[in-house]
């Protein structure tokens, strides 16, 4: 590995290199929540769901919800497990199902959070994701030393307060 490719990118964005060809990863800002042998799991986090709402996902879980749900917005998280439901979120991390990314990050996809967004009794940052982007063994290590992808450390900045449209642009300024 170079020396400025980090070991391990758990904890931190994954950017597409300009003019990448691949439709799912495109100017995407992918949130690493996991690194190590077994593979790697991250999550696109600039990529809202052109047809999903809150309201229509809550209903098909058949999780009751307030009207707080009508506008919320939906991401595809990647083009892995497409109908699997994960919420990237702060505080607080007591969930049934938790991996803890950051001192202020974590990753659930466990019903008792969705059932408490639903309601506004859940986390006070959080983004619901459809799917995930996950590579197999060394993947990730390889394509990072083909320089497929750039990198840069994650912010909850980017993360939960960034427009949508505006978090590559504002990443790619960290590199």
């Amino acid at each position: 590995m170079t020396d400025d490719i980090p070991p391990n990118m758990k904890g931190r964005f994954l950017l597409a290199i300009p003019g990448l060809p691949d439709p799912n990863f495109a100017q995407t800002v992918t949130c690493m929540c996991e690194h190590n042998e077994s593979g790697a799991l991250g999550f696109i986090v600039n990529k809202v769901h052109p047809l999903l709402t809150g309201r229509e996902l809550f209903d098909d879980l058949k999780i009751k919800c307030d009207k707080s749900v009508d506008m919320l917005q939906v991401y595809l998280g990647g083009p892995v497990q497409p109908s699997g439901v994960f919420v990237l979120h702060g505080p607080p991390f007591n969930w049934n199902e938790s991996l803890k990314v950051m001192p202020w990050l974590a990753l659930s996809n466990s019903r008792d959070i969705l059932e408490a967004i639903a309601v506004q009794e859940g986390p006070k940052s959080f983004m619901i994701l459809l799917g995930c982007a996950g590579w197999g063994p060394m993947q990730l290590d390889n394509e990072l030393e083909d320089a497929a992808w750039l990198t840069c450390p994650m912010t909850e900045e980017i993360i939960f307060s960034t427009a949508t449209e505006l978090k590559y642009d504002k990443a790619i300024m960290m590199i």
